[in-house]
């Protein structure tokens, strides 16, 4: 097989021009079809953000030289990666990071996300026919597991993999900190972090924390069909119950100091100081993905408008999976 970092940054300038010509146009149709939150424009989004951001040979080289042991020989492993589907590629780093340890990923994409993790393997035997990559069927051999999912899933993850050595993943969410100070393109940009791929990322901001005194001015972009419709049902839901909200056209927020339960609930609470607010983050740190914040510093903060454009090392749940990859060897 290719070198990993060569493999890869070549995927990468394949990928850089996703959606320009009529064979990935047809992709992008397939993947919309077959997911109906996955939009056209956010599909192409997610497939360049990861080229531009994980894929390019610099970044690659950077990145793997923190990890000196990937030079030395090492046994490969069978990995499962089981993917999740709420947006589109989200999968990919995992892939990424077992080819890069040097083993054998066996890929379990979610029906969701299938045509795009295809097209994603297809394009890897396309540049080398040797590639580790092989997509998982029932009685293959299985060394080590890799899962993300709901947190139903996640049990079911512990109870079907008991035994392997697994990585598990189940649900976050991600919240913005705010000084009051922000800027109206910092606010456009959080815009961005709360409604790209309708909300659907655990990176996508649920739960924002202001000033006393000082309240949010996001404006709505353009929303999916279906998540309109779960605004006006979450809409009815709360007049019903006399909730108080403030209606953002498609989405609602409420007052509260904990993350929704729905998805066109966008959660909002008042401060008294940052010290507050770092004292939740400390006690809910196992509930959160990434902090969008200038305030507070935080081992997993994410500048605005980034939320959704995580870098080689913003690893999920804060787990280096390339650390966790070297314990199959020891």
């Amino acid at each position: 097989m290719k070198n990993a970092v060569t493999l890869f940054s070549e995927l990468g300038e394949r990928l850089g021009s996703f959606g320009e010509d009529a064979a990935s146009r047809a992709v992008v149709e397939a993947a919309h079809a077959a997911n109906g939150w996955f939009l056209p424009d956010e599909i192409v989004r997610s497939v360049r953000t990861l080229a531009d951001g994980m894929l390019r040979r610099d970044r690659l080289e950077a990145w793997v030289a923190a990890y000196p042991w990937l030079q030395q020989p090492h046994a490969s492993r069978n990995v499962l990666v089981v993917m999740a589907g709420n947006i589109p590629l989200v999968g990919f780093f995992d892939l990424l990071c077992v080819l890069v340890g040097g083993h054998r990923c066996l890929v379990k994409p979610s029906a969701k996300d299938r045509v795009l993790m295809e097209y994603v393997v297809e394009q890897l035997r396309a540049i080398d026919p040797s590639v580790a990559v092989a997509f998982y069927e029932e009685g293959m051999a299985v060394d080590a597991v890799i899962a993300t999912g709901s947190d139903n899933a996640n049990r079911y993850f512990r109870s079907h993999y008991a035994g392997i050595l697994s990585l598990l993943r189940g649900s976050r969410q991600s919240v913005a900190v705010l000084s009051g100070s922000e800027t109206p393109e910092q606010w456009a940009a959080l815009s961005d972090d709360i409604w790209a791929y309708s909300g659907l990322g655990c990176r996508n901001v649920s739960l924002l924390f202001l000033p006393k005194g000082v309240e949010p001015t996001l404006e709505m972009p353009r929303v999916n069909g279906k998540y309109r419709n779960n605004y006006i049902q979450q809409k009815a839901l709360l007049e019903m119950q006399g909730t108080p909200f403030v209606d953002l056209g498609a989405a609602v927020l409420v007052e509260q100091r904990a993350f929704p339960n729905a998805l066109s609930r966008i959660a909002c609470t008042h401060y008294d100081s940052l010290e507050e607010v770092a004292a939740w983050l400390a006690d809910h740190d196992d509930e959160l993905q990434c902090v969008v914040t200038e305030c507070l510093p935080h081992s997993r903060r994410a500048a605005f408008g980034q939320a959704q454009s995580p870098s080689l090392t913003d690893y999920p749940d804060d787990r280096d999976v390339i650390a966790w990859l070297a314990t199959l060897n020891g």
